[in-house]
């Protein structure tokens, strides 16, 4: 299954880059200061400067600052600055330009509840995903879905410990097929799902990881990017007609 919507972003030392920088970077480049930036995107300066830094200290130096005092000398892109805006915009249209993000579905079943989300065993392993209010309940029949933009593929030997990052989802597979784009790279992971695990990941990416079918990967995904959803049985069907 595919869907017209995408999220693109570039990944720098477990920083990621996406469209709300892009539109701080643009902002800073067309108001000449961070704090017009700020101004102009309805956000606050001191959260704009916040991220502001947490994107140099991955990516390098994004924006010079001129003097004149507390941003009145105004500000602009560096060299850097225009290279990673210049990417992300690249990489933006190259996804725009495919025939959508597939997405993967499996089916399971509850088999805890914890709030919103919802502990389900599927073939492949547990999964953890946001339930529909339906099927918040132990032994329900669902089906889950992720989107391949939410997937990320790593070696194995390089793969973040389990709980070491937010990405509560982690299954071992082996790559299935390769579809390459000039920037964008659709790879189908076989996890033990009756149908592959699709991402979506960079060609830069595929290369550094030497993503070749037949290649050992570790996918993994957020909860949050999970869903499960109610399935019709055939009792549900049946009792519907008695």
């Amino acid at each position: 299954m595919v869907d017209d919507w995408f999220e693109a972003y570039l990944d720098a030392d477990g920083v990621s880059f996406d469209d709300d920088d892009a539109a701080l970077l643009r902002a800073v480049s067309e108001t000449g200061s961070v704090s017009a930036a700020a101004s102009s995107l309805e956000r606050s300066r001191p959260r704009c400067l916040s991220r502001l830094q947490e994107l140099e200290d991955a990516l390098g130096s994004l924006v010079e600052r001129r003097r004149g005092g507390s941003d009145s000398g105004g500000s602009e892109l560096t060299p850097a600055g225009r290279d990673v805006l210049a990417r992300f915009d690249r990489l933006h249209a190259a996804l725009s330009g495919t025939a959508g993000v597939p997405e993967t579905m499996a089916p399971g079943t509850v088999t805890g509840v914890e709030g919103e989300l919802c502990d389900v065993e599927t073939e492949a392993g547990r999964v953890r995903a946001i339930g529909d209010e339906a099927v918040r309940e132990p032994g329900r029949p669902v089906q889950v879905s992720v989107r391949a933009d939410a997937v990320t593929l790593h070696a194995p030997d390089d793969a973040p410990a389990p709980g070491a990052t937010s990405a509560r989802n982690r299954l071992d597979g082996a790559v299935e097929a390769v579809e390459r784009g000039d920037a964008v790279v659709r790879v189908a992971v076989d996890v033990g799902f009756s149908d592959p695990l699709w991402a979506l990941v960079t060609a830069d990416s595929a290369d550094r990881l030497g993503l070749a079918p037949g290649a050992g990967v570790v996918a993994s995904w957020k909860a949050t990017a999970t869903r499960a959803t109610a399935v019709e049985t055939v009792t549900e069907r049946d009792g519907e007609g008695a």
